[in-house]
């Protein structure tokens, strides 16, 4: 019985290592690296940041990151950010990084001097347990994953789509 359990718990640890290796071979196919990146570990121990999200209002409602500020991707204007430092350290997101990565270039091209765009989005976020809020502010486990293709890539947490 104890070899069993020693090798379930190997076979967990090769899953997981797959599965982290796969993830971060997605994420930089699709990162042009215009924008800085900054891993979840390194935000978390941030303060004072200006936190973006970038997704849907439908997405950022079912969970986003304690004290992020939504910012529609598709009906972005320069005016939703005009009450902000451009000096300012900010930290955009979204599912994965992809629409994120795209609203920092915007942000870069209208003067803000320190963006960086969180490496895997909301997904590497919960995927590292993280804690992420839902509309009321409250703590859980839900995560909009955009559509049921990426939702393979939360490994963590409750998938929600359309």
């Amino acid at each position: 019985m104890r070899h069993l359990s020693s090798l379930l718990l190997l076979l967990s640890i090769i899953v997981s290592a797959h599965g982290q290796q796969a993830f971060d071979e997605k994420m930089n196919s699709l990162y042009k690296r215009t924008v800085p990146l900054i891993k979840a570990s390194q935000l978390k121990e941030k303060s004072n940041v200006i936190l973006l999200d970038t997704r849907s209002p439908e997405e950022f409602k079912v969970s986003h990151i304690a004290g992020a500020q939504m910012i529609d991707y598709d009906n972005f204007k320069m005016t939703d950010v005009e009450s902000i430092d451009k000096n300012a350290e900010v930290i955009v997101y979204c599912s994965v990084g992809y629409r994120s990565e795209r609203i920092g270039e915007r942000l870069q091209k209208i003067g803000f001097t320190n963006v960086k765009n969180l490496y895997g989005g909301i997904f590497d976020w919960k995927n590292q347990d993280l804690e992420v809020l839902n509309k009321n502010e409250q703590s859980t486990d839900s995560v909009h994953t955009y559509n049921r293709a990426w939702s393979k890539w939360l490994y963590k947490g409750i998938k929600v789509y359309d």
